[in-house]
């Protein structure tokens, strides 16, 4: 853990105040006359910097990594990138137990290589976006230290303490998320505290007001820094009822870690959670900044809330349910599409995160898993909204898990295997060509390189035509281009059909039709030309035997059709 930086230092007020100035993100204007603002234009995209770039080889990735590829993910198409946490941690749940919120762990670089990074990206007019962790801190945060040192410590109120129910028993049934129990006994003051996660993640006290005060500092802090907003994690734990009452258990069983089922109605979505999302939101818009939730919503009425009255909280909240789909069902889809395209804020579309099992596997099916990685692109990147890639994606990267509980890294894993074999399988390194290590790394990578980057990797794929890589930057383009995809309204068609997901993107008098093939046989659907107000189509991007006749798209086994209507 890196010492707090003290500003009164000479040297550091140099290369940090001065920094913060010359790299703070300067105030911008909508995008266009309508007032698009330049998150809902923007193409997103998560880098989990242990797996992205290693520059200094030493089998780990780094911000000079990712500052050496800035100019591939600009011809790529990316406007922003947001980065899983790089502050300094003891790297228990690899960085999302912070210990300093104000700094860069040493495996990552240091804050001049952020301060680099961040104008070089400037340079290239591409956003970053970093990964706040507002639930919890490390156990070896300052704070924390100071927290269990004693029951009247400055800080003992920043976290959450509680006596037992008696002698060996927590203050309630709570579960922790990652396995156990959800307190912990300290011996130093005989008293328990609590942490959703692992017990060296200690939850942040949100109703003690100097608790809130901080976070917002730190939040203000990057943003002079250059920070264009947060990926806030885990936003619907910030909040446990002040009782402490038992959560209800679901159903007999147990889980992977051998824990009940509980309803976690007492620790999860209590609605002071959205007091502080109004209160991030103002400062995030004091600095024209985007604020992404990881919302685990169960129906639009929720995903509402995160959004807020008159859309006062997070501009992007995720919707999983998006996500949970898991199959290529053209109803599915349509179903989830009209449900976030009928909330109140601008939508958000993701398909694959860091812990998530990739979208290769998710919808591939073993043969044309290609050929579906470009459907689903073609549908992700051509929704109404913002959509958010993740690393690797767009090369067809696959989910590699571990083969036995001695290779696990992910504490998860080690925890719950067998049923549970962590997340390690979506971390891989990011493959970049075909020479050893899938050129992430000199070095043996902290993970191993999976055996598909022989044919999936950037510097083969970019001399493929027919690559997922290629077509991702075909559809980035066109998406950046095109007046519908950005702006226009999403509308259905064909809405019986259960083999192809086909719709309308409209704006004005401008009309982009995309047809997907969900199905291993060939299809035909007819677009409506006429009752859309439209008279011709032509082609914009297609797979090979993917063509429109008349009013009609015929499309391959997974094909994919885009094109432009005209009047």
């Amino acid at each position: 853990m890196k010492k707090v930086i003290v500003w009164v230092s000479a040297l550091l007020i140099c290369s940090g105040l001065l920094g913060m100035t010359a790299f703070a993100q300067a105030p911008d204007r909508a995008v266009d006359k309508e007032g698009h603002q330049w998150w809902q234009h923007a193409v997103f995209y998560e880098i989990y910097p242990r797996s992205f770039a290693d520059s200094n080889n030493d089998g780990v990735g780094d911000l000079k990594g990712i500052a050496s590829k800035l100019d591939y993910l600009k011809d790529l198409g990316v406007d922003a990138i947001w980065i899983s946490p790089c502050f300094p941690s003891p790297q228990v749940d690899f960085g999302y137990d912070v210990s300093d919120y104000e700094n860069i762990d040493p495996m990552y670089g240091t804050l001049a290589d952020f301060d680099v990074l961040a104008s070089e990206a400037r340079k290239r007019n591409i956003r970053i976006i970093l990964d706040f962790v507002v639930n919890h801190s490390s156990d070896q945060h300052k704070w924390f230290l100071d927290s269990k040192s004693s029951r009247t410590s400055a800080h003992r109120d920043w976290y959450i303490w509680r006596d037992g129910k008696g002698p060996g028993q927590p203050p309630n049934n709570w579960a922790s998320t990652f396995g156990g129990p959800a307190w912990k006994l300290d011996p130093t003051t005989n008293q328990y505290y609590y942490h959703y996660f692992y017990a060296e993640q200690p939850d942040l006290n949100w109703r003690n007001p100097a608790v809130k005060d901080a976070m917002f500092g730190i939040e203000t802090w990057w943003y002079k820094r250059g920070v264009s907003g947060f990926r806030l994690d885990a936003v619907d734990t910030l909040f446990e009822d002040p009782k402490l009452q038992d959560n209800p258990i679901l159903h007999p069983g147990t889980n992977a870690f051998g824990d009940p089922y509980e309803d976690n109605k007492n620790n999860t979505k209590l609605p002071e959670v959205h007091d502080v999302l109004r209160g991030l939101r103002k400062v995030a818009d004091e600095h024209n900044a985007v604020l992404i939730g990881e919302t685990w919503t169960t129906d639009v009425a929720e995903l509402n809330q995160y959004y807020g009255d008159g859309n006062n909280e997070l501009q992007l909240p995720m919707d999983f349910l998006f996500t949970m789909v898991n199959k290529l069902s053209p109803a599915e889809f349509r179903k989830q599409i009209a449900a976030v395209n009928g909330a109140s804020g601008w939508p958000t579309f993701v398909i694959s995160n860091h812990d998530i099992v990739r979208s290769y596997d998710r919808y591939g099916d073993g043969e044309h898993n290609d050929q579906i990685a470009k459907v689903m692109a073609a549908l992700y990147l051509t929704l109404r909204g913002t959509p958010i890639m993740y690393y690797g994606e767009e090369i067809g990267m696959k989910t590699t898990p571990p083969t036995s509980k001695e290779e696990v890294k992910d504490p998860i894993g080690r925890t719950g295997w067998p049923k549970e074999k962590g997340r390690d399988g979506e971390r891989t390194p990011m493959q970049w060509d075909g020479t050893a290590n899938a050129g992430f790394s000199k070095a043996a990578p902290w993970l191993p390189v999976p055996p598909t980057y022989e044919t999936h990797n950037v510097a083969a794929e970019l001399k493929d035509h027919n690559s997922v890589l290629e077509f991702y930057r075909k559809v980035l383009k066109l998406r950046h281009d095109n007046t519908a995809l950005l702006d226009g309204n999403y509308k259905a068609i064909n809405e019986t059909d259960d083999n192809v997901l086909s719709y309308l993107r409209i704006y004005k008098d401008h009309g982009t039709v995309v047809a997907l093939n969900m199905t291993n046989a060939p299809q035909k659907i007819s677009i409506g030309l006429k009752g859309n107000g439209f008279a011709s189509v032509k082609s914009l991007l297609a797979t090979e035997k993917s063509v429109a006749t008349g009013d009609d798209v015929s499309l391959e086994p997974y094909g994919v059709f885009i094109g432009e209507l005209s009047q």
